[in-house]
């Protein structure tokens, strides 16, 4: 098996991770958890969205927040925004350098999430995507229920394939493969983003695998052989999806970032701070965090830097 010599791990924790708690995170709490992964070496943290507060409340102080974080040469602070209203609240923001857009693979997804069909999204992504790049704001896409849809089931690789093409086409540098949902298993995960590289050049792909099942792990690793060199995970498997009722958080960073280091992929990482920064968030939400890595991190005797 060949394997890529280095992975960039996408910190998702700070908005795919919190955007699902019930009760309002304080800002500083935010703050203290993004310098906590910056200290561990990460350079792209997804730092909230510019998107409806009354369906996502937690992400409501996005602007203030951006103004308060640590400024790094070469961390970005990456925010969703869903159209172009979102678009024009990012850009009175200073700090933002890049965004998102999010679509899907599946139409019922599509209308419950966004209220519009997949062919609405990506013509209605179009100004958007083009009006951030005017503006000198890099773009990355998103692709949501590529492995499984909570009300359509299985999803079509072809139209996975069609959707990270369109949005490539359109000028997002990078389309990130999620599965929302985490029904997703390792053969299927392959099979997947074969079709898609088949459309989308490897280099210009990530995966973002939920772990509801316990698979993430296994398809990350069934797709490394393909090529893909970006993985997206948040501190301590937080999250969820607002829109899919059962869907368990990300896979954990910190799990993540063991395995890689066990295969002898390099990260740029400090284990060892990512487990200090998921301990620290999981403690301020007042629960377990879901790494398996960081459990047994905090139960050894001797612990070490990795």
């Amino acid at each position: 098996m060949t394997c890529p010599p280095k992975v960039r791990v996408v910190e998702v924790g700070p908005r795919d991770g919190l955007q699902n708690e019930k009760a309002i995170i304080p800002i500083g709490t935010k703050v203290a958890l993004i310098e906590a992964l910056v200290a561990s070496g990460l350079t792209s943290i997804e730092a909230g969205s510019f998107v409806s507060t009354k369906w996502v409340p937690q992400m409501a102080d996005t602007a203030e927040l951006l103004g308060l974080l640590p400024a790094r040469p070469g961390v970005r602070y990456p925010v969703l925004v869903p159209n172009l209203r979102g678009l024009e609240q990012a850009l009175a923001t200073c700090r933002v350098e890049e965004i998102a857009v999010f679509g899907a693979a599946s139409e019922a997804f599509s209308r419950r999430n966004i209220n519009c069909s997949i062919d609405e999204s990506l013509r209605r992504f179009e100004p958007v995507v083009s009006s951030a790049r005017e503006h000198g704001l890099r773009v990355r896409g998103y692709v949501s229920c590529v492995l499984g849809c909570p009300y359509e089931g299985e999803v079509d690789a072809a139209v996975v394939a069609r959707v990270a093409a369109a949005l490539t086409g359109m000028g997002c540098y990078e389309v990130s493969l999620g599965d929302t949902i985490g029904t997703g298993t390792p053969l299927k995960a392959r099979r997947m983003v074969e079709a898609v590289v088949a459309k989308v050049p490897v280099e210009h792909l990530a995966l973002h695998f939920h772990d509801t099942y316990g698979q993430a792990l296994a398809n990350i690793f069934a797709c490394l052989e393909l090529g893909v060199t970006v993985i997206d995970s948040a501190v301590a498997g937080l999250g969820g999806c607002p829109y899919a009722s059962g869907a368990t958080g990300n896979v954990a960073t910190e799990d993540v970032v063991y395995m890689l280091h066990g295969m002898g992929i390099d990260t740029g990482l400090d284990l060892a701070r990512l487990c200090e920064a998921g301990a620290m968030i999981s403690t301020a939400l007042g629960r377990a965090g879901a790494s398996r890595v960081a459990q047994a991190f905090h139960a050894a005797p001797n612990r070490r830097r990795d």
